[in-house]
């Protein structure tokens, strides 16, 4: 009889998890949602709408930017690639604070439609700049010198869009991987799936950017392009309005960082106890009493901490330990959600030199394809210079899809992992691709080189744009595995309360990534001009030496993946302990598994 009443609870449990999202989250009434009715792809693909707009923006002035500063400002390269990399340092750096903010204060979907109105600010300031006579860059046609308004117009423009992606991108992303329940196996399943088709529809928007709005911007005007962005960004805004009913919602926990700092206090004020060698030993919420997420399993890296979760009474009953303050004695869930952040410092740190590497397929990429012929053969038409990055887009949309169609199901049968590879092995896989990409870059440019002091006298005579095809790919391949990989990453690995944040995380490497490429820009440019008195970055790229510079980054590249391989064979995953329900499905959890919590990154 008790084993059919266990029976029959097991199978309640299932079903009420079939029936329900049970994961803390609510549906636009502030109730338990419908599994049915909420979420999942009939959600996610409203949220996927409007990234396709937020990247057509961006990208539509972030490819074109350094053409912008050189054509329409009139600074030179130096100037022009810093000023790009500052504005993109920025625009991704950013989200740290917005994805506090949202995981803290205001929650995601809040979050979302304030940056997305602060994102239609900067775009109409920025389309004003082109028509109101004041704000123009010039009255003449020829211009000599650009107006010091339209420059502050322009700058304040493109900031407020700064602005406005710092709350945008980490809040949206993280609020359609919401609409996914990690402890349901299906829908856990179509999650591994979201991050690869929404880089699809992030790339169909680069894609579009990078081919129409860049021709309107090159051909017709910025002024007409601005209009044009616009208007999509408000449809989709209007179109993410309206799925507002099939949306679940998570309510803003409060700070994430006090959490963090309850558990270094309590593990300090205890750091005269030993260190408990057996996990009962330490306290931890029954699964009933914690409603806000899954618990995790005690691992045995950074045993300090675990201190924190000892208690120090045995005497005490469960009663009056959970009475305690949280500065005194923490969960085992909150010591792990501290391990993972520590964790991530490597892992995050690993991750520069190829965020240096992607930052060049939109500064110094595009300005090589300016002085490149970029005729179509056989017709007089002019592919724009920016218009190149699309090989970027259709590199990673082709490669996104091979790999979800083809490489994941053969992998699976040959792992036995759901994702088929290790997070972190994705993500070293496009590291090596991008190490490719600059070797690939540095033979280019130097062939260019020497083909353009071959006809030095004449002007019309330079090197077909294709040739720069092979790096654009590559690099784009690279970006399919890393940069996907990242996303997954960060939003998989960082507790339930900062998701927002782990988005931020993964677009902080690329921030940090533009910064620390113009700091390499200036320290090798230096140090060149001291060692054979010609630095490597002359007023234009015929005076240049960009190849030796792509040697560099090849180089650091490669000593950075042996150094990340390392720190990828020692990392120990997030291991969360399985519900009922997903035990009686299989207990086949891809977080759950203690005995296979430790990356093989063979």
């Amino acid at each position: 009889m008790e084993h059919n009443k266990v029976d029959t609870e097991l199978q309640d449990s299932y079903d009420d998890q079939q029936k329900w999202v049970l994961d803390s989250s609510t549906d636009s009434r502030g109730k338990i949602p419908l599994r049915s009715r909420t979420g999942a792809w009939r959600a996610a693909l409203f949220i996927i709408a409007i990234e396709f707009s937020e990247r057509l923006s961006y990208f539509g002035i972030a490819t074109n930017l350094v053409v912008y500063l050189t054509t329409i400002l009139h600074q030179d390269l130096k100037m022009a690639v810093k000023n790009a990399n500052y504005w993109s340092g920025v625009t991704t750096l950013m989200p740290l604070l917005g994805g506090f903010v949202a995981d803290a204060y205001l929650g995601r979907y809040a979050t979302v439609l304030l940056a997305t109105t602060v994102y239609l600010m900067g775009l109409i300031l920025l389309t004003l700049s082109w028509f109101i006579p004041g704000l123009k860059a010039c009255h003449e046609e020829i211009c000599v010198e650009p107006r010091k308004a339209h420059e502050i117009a322009f700058f304040i423009a493109i900031y407020l869009i700064s602005i406005a992606t710092g709350g945008h991108k980490p809040s949206l992303e993280s609020f359609g991987a919401d609409q996914f329940e990690d402890g349901h196996s299906e829908e856990r399943k179509m999650k591994m799936s979201y991050f690869n088709w929404w880089t699809a529809g992030l790339c169909s928007g680069i894609l579009t950017a990078v081919t129409a709005i860049v021709y309107i911007e090159d051909r017709i005007g910025w002024g007409v392009a601005g209009i044009v962005l616009t208007i999509v960004m408000a449809t989709s805004f209007c179109i993410f309005l309206v799925g507002k009913p099939f949306y679940r919602y998570r309510a803003p926990s409060g700070s994430p960082l006090t959490p963090i700092l309850q558990v270094f206090v309590a593990a300090i004020s205890k750091r005269h106890l030993p260190c408990p060698n057996d996990s009962s030993l330490l306290h931890e919420l029954t699964k009933e009493e914690y409603t806000k997420g899954r618990l995790l399993s005690s691992t045995k890296n950074l045993k300090f901490l675990d201190k924190a979760a000892a208690i120090e009474d045995r005497e005490n009953d469960n009663t009056k330990n959970e009475k305690q303050s949280p500065w005194k004695l923490a969960t085992v869930t909150k010591v792990e959600e501290v391990k993972l952040l520590i964790n991530m410092i490597p892992i995050w740190f690993f991750t520069l030199a190829f965020g240096v590497c992607a930052t060049q397929s939109t500064t110094l990429f595009i300005k090589q394809a300016i002085i490149m012929d970029r005729h179509i053969i056989g017709t007089k038409f002019i592919v724009p210079p920016a218009s190149m990055f699309s090989l970027v887009a259709l590199s990673i949309i082709i490669t996104v899809t091979i790999y979800e169609r083809v490489l994941v199901p053969l992998l699976r049968r040959a792992t036995r992992n759901e994702r088929g590879i290790s997070i972190l092995q994705r993500i070293g896989t496009g590291m090596v691709f991008s190490l490719f990409a600059m070797i690939i870059a540095a033979l280019i440019e130097k062939k260019r080189l020497d083909y353009a002091m071959e006809h030095h006298m004449s002007k019309t005579m330079t090197l077909s744009a294709i040739w720069l095809a092979p790096q654009f790919i590559v690099l784009g391949i690279a970006d399919a595995f890393t940069l996907v990989g990242l996303q997954e990453y960060f939003y998989d690995q960082v507790p339930g309360s900062m998701r927002s944040l782990g988005i931020a995380f993964y677009l902080s490497v690329l921030g940090a990534a533009s910064f620390a490429n113009n700091l390499l820009i200036t320290i090798s440019d230096h140090l060149a001009e001291e060692i054979s008195g010609k630095g490597w970055f002359g007023k234009d790229l015929n005076t240049s030496r960009l190849d030796r510079f792509y040697w560099m980054l090849a180089a650091l590249t490669a000593a950075n993946i042996c150094f990340f391989v390392i720190v990828a064979m020692r990392y120990t995953y997030k291991s969360v302990q399985p519900s009922l329900a997903v035990v009686a499905d299989g207990g086949d959890d891809v977080e759950t598994a203690v005995t296979n919590n430790t990356s093989k990154f063979t």
